[in-house]
């Protein structure tokens, strides 16, 4: 029987303290996130565990849906439910990488119900070590310990699939037309990781230029009107540039007042999103000058999307299905 199995970063179960804790020991423990760490960090580390809890709940909270809880966990479970939608005969599900639902437990519920080929979808259009090499990393241990593997066929980065760029597109768009004013200036803000990363091989700052250049293609706009930035940097180390707040601060001095902020490296809305251009960068872009800073959502359950998902499955299941 044919699976497909979504894989997603993940989030904490709550926005406090006790949840943010063994959510951070996981996340900040995968050697694939912090690569080489100097001889000092099991000490940094323990000091993170102490005291940055506390502030990432803060920020969690500001995001927490009374309702529906955690915008990741809300938008991976609706992503799937549309795509289940779209292969009725076909069990669809996600698992995290972080948090829960763990990918060990959804890929062994699948397995026990037969199935024995599995296509897997990490949920990151652009490559990277720090993310769609750690989700495999997940999904490889979780196999360690099933006596029948199934036959795997793991999605490819997407960063410049027609159907992605039209999606991504199509949702910038629509939200252009939602607004009452023109913006003056475009970002497209990915999420960075540190320089050195690249150097040794990672292709992600590459994929990020060539879904930039697809995109921008796509949508007719003039070198001058847009830039793309790199934002979440952590630590001391220099990371991909330019950095997104950087540029926000620049263009306020400048004097250009609205800004309109898309997120292509991100599937489904967060606390990167949400929280950090939403509200961290939207202050920082005020308190330079700048009036407004419009946040566009992240590709969530737009039916583009979900279209680029059921054809990126079939192509990727192709003999399969």
């Amino acid at each position: 029987m044919l699976g497909v199995l979504i894989i997603q970063l993940g989030t904490p179960d709550a926005p406090t303290p006790e949840a943010l804790r063994p959510y951070l020991k996981q996340f900040l423990g995968d050697p694939r996130v912090i690569e080489n760490p100097p001889w000092y960090w099991p000490a940094i580390f323990q000091l993170i565990l102490w005291r940055r809890p506390a502030a990432s709940a803060a920020k969690y909270a500001r995001i927490w849906d009374k309702v529906t809880g955690s915008p990741l966990l809300h938008w991976t479970k609706r992503q799937t439910d549309l795509v289940q939608a779209r292969f009725p005969n076909v069990p669809v599900r996600f698992g995290m990488q972080v948090g829960n639902p763990p990918v060990a437990k959804v890929l062994d519920e699948m397995i026990r119900t037969g199935v024995d080929r599995l296509v897997v979808l990490p949920m990151y259009p652009q490559y990277s070590a720090t993310t769609t090499a750690s989700a495999t990393d997940v999904l490889f241990k979780c196999l360690l310990e099933q006596r029948r593997v199934p036959a795997l066929r793991i999605v490819p980065p997407y960063y410049q699939h027609p159907r992605y760029i039209d999606a991504m597109a199509k949702l910038i768009t629509d939200e252009l037309a939602k607004l009452s004013w023109q913006p003056d200036h475009f970002v497209l803000s990915f999420h960075g990781i540190p320089k050195r990363y690249t150097a040794a091989g990672d292709p992600y700052a590459t994929h990020v230029t060539r879904t930039t250049r697809a995109l921008i293609q796509k949508l007719g706009w003039k070198r001058e009107t847009w830039t793309q930035t790199y934002q979440s940097l952590f630590g001391r180390e220099v990371w991909l540039k330019p950095y997104t707040d950087d540029v926000l601060e620049k263009l306020a001095k400048t004097g250009m007042k609205k800004v309109f902020v898309a997120l292509p490296g991100f599937t489904a809305d967060c606390l990167e999103t949400i929280d950090e251009i939403g509200h961290e960068s939207r202050e920082t872009f005020q308190h330079a000058g700048g009036e407004t800073l419009h946040a566009c959502p992240c590709l969530n359950d737009h039916p583009a999307w979900i279209d680029a998902i059921e054809t990126i499955v079939r192509e990727e299941s192709t003999g399969w299905m």
